[in-house]
């Protein structure tokens, strides 16, 4: 593969959870980061268990295929490693994470990797959706939508979750996270983040779920989301939930 010249937050997130998929340019802006924001690895990692805990808790209503947005690098304790007996298809917009992705899991006849724009399902093609998430429309999924919402207006995070609600079946599952406004506090971090990142208070978040309706854990930060064991200590950097597709 030939090395990017520009960093991927995909890639950042799995240098900092320890993994080997990234590249010079991905750590030297994961440390320049670090820089302004103090260490992240832990906050990464708190945020990936969030992601496990949430996937098993799926699994176990009997879910047995996921949709993932925004992927990144499928290791580290993603989504097929979590449910290994469920079927996934990893979704992004970056083509360098989509070929990475593609190469990993080449050997998978369990999760496959392919093109997906979170705010148009339309872009995912439907032989790669039928193979991996054969239920979609039809029986419960799990929908997996980590860090995007903090790149997404109210309005257009609003209609893509209210247009997820509507192309899955009921008894359907949705796992989202946001960020605080934590990062707030360290302003250099904040403008390293660009003009479209969005920090939300979960009060604020609520009601973009729209018809999405939280469990009754509700929307804490992601250390506090049905923890093995104390918490962790850890900025609230971001806050998540599970919420649950109804049958209307």
């Amino acid at each position: 593969m030939v090395e990017p010249d520009q960093p991927s937050t995909a890639r950042m997130i799995d240098f900092w959870l320890g993994g080997h998929h990234h590249f010079p340019v991905d750590v030297e802006a994961a440390r320049a980061f670090e820089g302004a924001y103090g260490p992240c690895a832990p906050v990464f990692r708190a945020l990936r268990a969030f992601l496990g805990r949430a996937v098993r808790a799926v699994a176990e209503r009997g879910v047995d295929g996921f949709l993932v947005f925004g992927a990144g690098v499928p290791t580290m304790g993603n989504v097929h490693e979590a449910a290994p007996e469920a079927t996934v298809l990893y979704t992004d917009v970056d083509p360098v994470t989509i070929r990475l992705g593609q190469r990993i899991l080449a050997g998978s006849d369990r999760a496959g990797y392919g093109y997906g724009d979170a705010t148009d399902i339309g872009t995912i093609d439907p032989a790669q959706l039928h193979r991996f998430v054969p239920g979609w429309g039809r029986r419960p999924v799990g929908v997996v939508f980590l860090g995007l919402a903090a790149f997404l207006d109210d309005d257009t995070l609003a209609r893509t979750l209210d247009e997820l609600y509507t192309a899955a079946a009921p008894g359907s599952c949705l796992a989202i996270d946001f960020d605080t406004e934590e990062l707030a506090g360290h302003p250099e971090a904040l403008a390293m983040m660009g003009p479209a990142f969005r920090m939300r208070s979960p009060e604020a978040f609520g009601p973009l779920l729209g018809r999405w309706t939280p469990t009754d854990d509700g929307i804490v930060p992601v250390t506090r989301w049905r923890p093995e064991g104390p918490p962790e200590q850890v900025p609230d950097a971001f806050h998540g939930a599970v919420a649950v597709r109804g049958d209307d």
